[in-house]
């Protein structure tokens, strides 16, 4: 880490809005997002991510924001059937239901908790993936997912740079009204949407880059991580992307995270942060010999330290931790 540290500091510039433990963080946007947002999750850092579900186009984002913050209430009249399936215009297929009540209240509720979150928030990180938005045509509005529908159903744009930018300003001016003191975050998603072309995606990261540093130049205090810049120009190689050639993999979101850690976080949480990854590992350890001493130890020992840091974080949820290491040892005491 401090070797990753010493090359990226005259490279990038830290944000002066650091985060802590006791700052609760918002994620939306691509896919991207949601695994950095789980990187943080699993260090105990106070996260919700995507309430829409994965989100790529900067309209969605807006929308989906908008709707938070306004407490929007869905009900069937705002949902669609296909293929047997009730689904949102404006949610990722993990909100379609082939029930429309259980799809409606887990709309509601998502709403209602990002509401929530959204008024007490420190900061949000919003991740841009794609300057394109898909227009349906019987629907006469531009929608978050196509729902594998025909593409026959949509008109797909490339969204101008005037029209970003007002986005951008729409989003702020929304999150300023509900939070005045959130600190807001942009980035753009590594992520190469192949299927639009090598030069079409290029084009398309190139607009929300743009209109990214233009809202920046009006807004100095809100930052921006360079996950793009990271991986396309730092790390610039394939060996750092998935078998697709369009995802980054384990090890290039591993790095992104670890340049969000110094640029985005306070140093004095480090510590902790390793200490709760550990502990973390240690739930997602398969033993081949369970039961022997060193597993009944190995067990033990983690409970001992989930135990301690319930009592030295009281703000902190290790509820998860010790009813995991619990339940092992329990397992195996009545194991005949």
């Amino acid at each position: 880490m401090s070797k990753l540290k010493h090359t990226l500091d005259p490279i990038f510039s830290k944000s002066v809005n650091k985060i802590g433990f006791d700052c609760p963080i918002f994620f939306i946007g691509s896919c991207f997002s949601q695994n950095i947002s789980s990187l943080l999750t699993q260090r105990k850092f106070k996260v919700l991510s995507n309430p829409s579900g994965i989100l790529f186009d900067i309209l969605s984002i807006e929308r989906s924001i908008s709707e938070i913050c306004s407490k929007k209430t869905y009900t069937k009249d705002d949902l669609f059937l296909y293929n047997e399936l009730f689904g949102s215009w404006n949610h990722h297929t993990s909100y379609s239901n082939m029930n429309s009540e259980d799809s409606i209240f887990q709309i509601n509720q998502s709403i209602t908790d990002a509401n929530k979150f959204l008024t007490s928030c420190h900061h949000i990180v919003i991740t841009l993936g794609s300057a394109f938005s898909y227009f349906h045509l019987e629907e006469g509005k531009y929608v978050a997912n196509c729902h594998k529908i025909p593409q026959t159903s949509f008109r797909k744009e490339l969204i101008s740079i005037e029209t970003i930018l007002t986005s951008l300003e729409n989003i702020y001016s929304t999150l300023q009204r509900i939070n005045p003191e959130i600190k807001l975050t942009f980035t753009i998603s590594p992520v190469r949407h192949l299927r639009d072309g090598v030069i079409d995606n290029n084009r398309s990261k190139a607009r929300l880059i743009e209109a990214v540093n233009l809202f920046i130049q009006n807004h100095p205090e809100v930052y921006y991580f360079p996950s793009y810049e990271i991986v396309i120009d730092v790390l610039r190689d394939y060996r750092f992307f998935d078998i697709d050639f369009a995802h980054p993999n384990y090890l290039a979101t591993h790095i992104v995270f670890d340049y969000f850690k110094v640029l985005c976080i306070e140093p004095e949480t480090y510590d902790r942060m390793d200490k709760f990854y550990s502990l973390y590992l240690a739930m997602q350890h398969r033993t081949k010999h369970s039961g022997t001493t060193e597993h009944l130890s190995f067990l033990n020992a983690n409970l001992k330290k989930t135990l301690e840091y319930i009592k030295l974080y009281p703000s902190l949820d290790f509820n998860e931790e010790h009813t995991y290491f619990e339940n092992e040892l329990k397992a195996l005491e009545i194991r005949p």
